[in-house]
This record gives structure tokens, C-alpha cells and sequence, in this order.
């Protein structure tokens, strides 16, 4: 993961609704994720009301979820949260890159924007930096729904 984000934009989220998918699986990994993101679109405005935050069982299962909230045509997009740690086999390669994947065809398909936050990490410490240490990524998940909102508002309006 780059240690070289892009600048944060001043983005009035007061209009904009976003839609949280955020595993159980690593939990506390993935709440204190959540926990920063959720404070970061408040930050920025957006209202508790448009905000809604599902959780699913693992990072595999988070893609469905966030299909159904785009269906739903509530948000102007959302974020997937998620935090997959190499174990002893391959498998969470296969987890990682299905969910990429399939995340990125929601947002083409459906042209809203849809956030990767799911964090992959080669053993804990990475994802216990990322997730709650210096190399927090949540703060460029938010600024990330909230700037990708924002195109796709400005873009239809034009």
C-alpha cells in the first residue's frame, strides 16, 4: 500500500449517502476501520441518516452485500471493509483477489463508485498498522467515497 495518499479535498457530504459493508471476520480490525471512517463522513457532513453500515461474516461475502446496496439505489456510493491476513495457504489470495474483483465490476456495471477498503496484509502487525496504526487507511477510504460522490453528482449535473 503507498504511504503517498492523495490530497484531501473540502467535500461537503451533507448530500451524500454512502453505504457501509464492513466482514466480522477480524473484527476488531475491521471496527476500528469502521469506527474511523464513520467519524471521518460525519466530519465531512454526511448525516447519520445517510449512512447505512451492514455487516457480513467475511471480506468474501462483502461484494453481495454491497451489490444489494447499490441496487437498492439509496447511495451515491459505497465502501468495502474488510481485512484479509495471509495465513498458511494461498486461500487468502484467492479471497482477496475475488473480492477486488467483483467490487470493482459492481461499481462499472452499476456506475457508482464503490471503495476497496479491504485491507490485505502479510501477517498481523501490517494490518494492525493499517487499520489502527500511523498507516491508517480509513481516512483515505472516507475522503475517497466522499470525493468519488462528488464526481459522479458534478458529472450528472453537467
Amino acid at each position: 500500500m503507498s504511504s503517498s495518499p492523495p490530497k484531501e479535498f473540502s467535500i461537503d457530504g451533507s448530500s451524500i449517502s454512502i453505504g457501509i459493508v464492513a466482514a466480522r471476520y477480524n473484527e476488531e480490525l475491521v471496527d476500528a476501520l469502521l469506527s474511523d471512517v464513520e467519524n471521518e463522513l460525519k466530519a465531512a457532513g454526511v448525516r447519520q441518516e445517510g449512512l447505512e453500515v451492514i455487516r457480513v461474516p467475511g471480506s468474501n461475502e462483502v461484494p453481495l452485500a454491497v451489490s444489494y446496496q447499490v441496487l437498492s439505489g439509496k447511495f451515491d456510493t459505497c465502501i468495502a471493509l474488510g481485512v484479509i491476513v495471509r495465513g498458511g495457504t494461498p486461500h487468502y489470495e484467492l479471497i482477496a483477489r475475488s473480492s477486488c474483483d467483483a467490487l470493482q465490476q459492481i461499481a462499472i456495471d452499476s456506475g457508482v463508485p464503490v471503495i476497496n477498503g479491504i485491507i490485505v496484509a502479510e501477517n498481523e502487525s501490517q494490518a494492525v498498522e493499517r487499520c489502527k496504526g500511523e498507516m491508517s487507511k480509513s481516512s483515505e477510504f472516507a475522503q475517497a467515497a466522499l470525493e468519488m460522490a462528488a464526481f459522479v453528482k458534478n458529472y450528472q449535473e453537467s
